[in-house]
C-alpha cells in the first residue's frame, strides 16, 4: 500500500511539472506537499526517488529537493528518444483504433483553442498532449508510461525559451498539418514533417540554452 501511495504521489507531482505549475528550482517542502497532499514524510521521499530516476527532480546535499534544471545535453537526448516513440506512432496509425486517431485531433485544437484565447502555458500543455497523443497511436502502455515521464522533463525544458508565444505559435501550424497528412493516410508524408519539427525544436531550446549560459 506505501508504495502505490507513493506512485499515486509521484504521478501528482509528476502532473504539476508537466503543468507548469512546478518550474525548475522549484524547492519540494515535505511538510507543505505532506500537508497538501495527506501523506507522510516516507511517502514523500519514497515519491522523490522515484521522481530522481525520472530526471525530474534532484537532492541538492545540506539543501534539499528541487525541480531539476535540464541542460542542452539532457534536451539532445529528450528529442532522440522522442523521435523514436513518436514517429513508431506516427507508422501505426493506420492500424491504431479510433478514439486514438481522434486524441492527436482533439489536441490540436485545444492548442488553437488555447492560443485564440491568449493562454500559452495551456497551449504547451496541449502542446504536449498531442506529442503523445502521437506516440500513443501505437498502442502500448509502455510507451504511454515512457512518454508521461518524457514529456514532464521536456515541459521543464521549455522553461529556458523567453517567449512561451515565440516559441509555440509556429509550431501550432505544423501540429495540423501533420494531423491532417495522418487524417488523409499520408503517413510518409507525416513521418518526414515530424522528423524535421522535432529536429527544429530540438536546436530551438538547445541554441537558446547555450546562448543563456553564465
Amino acid at each position: 500500500m506505501a508504495r502505490s501511495t507513493a506512485q499515486r504521489v509521484t504521478a501528482v507531482l509528476r502532473d504539476r511539472i508537466e503543468g507548469g505549475v512546478l518550474p525548475p528550482g522549484t524547492q519540494l517542502s515535505e511538510e507543505a506537499l505532506g500537508q497538501d497532499l495527506g501523506v507522510s514524510r516516507n511517502t514523500l521521499r519514497e515519491a522523490f526517488r522515484l521522481l530522481v530516476h525520472d530526471n525530474l527532480v534532484e537532492h541538492q546535499l545540506n539543501r534539499g529537493v528541487f525541480v531539476r534544471t535540464p541542460g542542452p545535453a539532457d534536451v539532445g537526448d529528450i528529442y532522440c528518444l522522442r523521435a523514436a516513440l513518436e514517429i513508431a506512432g506516427v507508422r501505426a496509425a493506420a492500424g491504431a483504433p479510433q478514439p486514438l486517431r481522434e486524441a492527436v485531433t482533439a489536441a490540436v485544437a485545444e492548442a488553437e483553442w488555447a492560443a485564440d484565447d491568449g493562454d500559452w502555458p495551456q497551449v504547451a500543455t496541449a502542446d504536449l498532449r498531442f506529442h503523445r497523443a502521437l506516440a500513443a497511436l501505437s498502442d502500448s502502455p509502455r510507451i504511454d508510461a515512457a512518454m508521461d515521464r518524457l514529456l514532464a522533463e521536456l515541459r521543464l525544458a521549455f522553461h529556458a525559451m523567453p517567449s512561451p508565444r515565440g516559441f509555440h505559435q509556429p509550431f501550432l501550424i505544423r501540429n495540423r498539418t501533420i494531423e491532417r497528412f495522418l487524417a488523409n493516410g499520408e503517413l510518409g508524408r507525416a513521418e518526414t514533417e515530424l522528423t524535421a519539427y522535432l529536429d527544429d525544436a530540438r536546436q530551438l531550446i538547445v541554441d537558446t540554452m547555450l546562448e543563456n549560459r553564465p
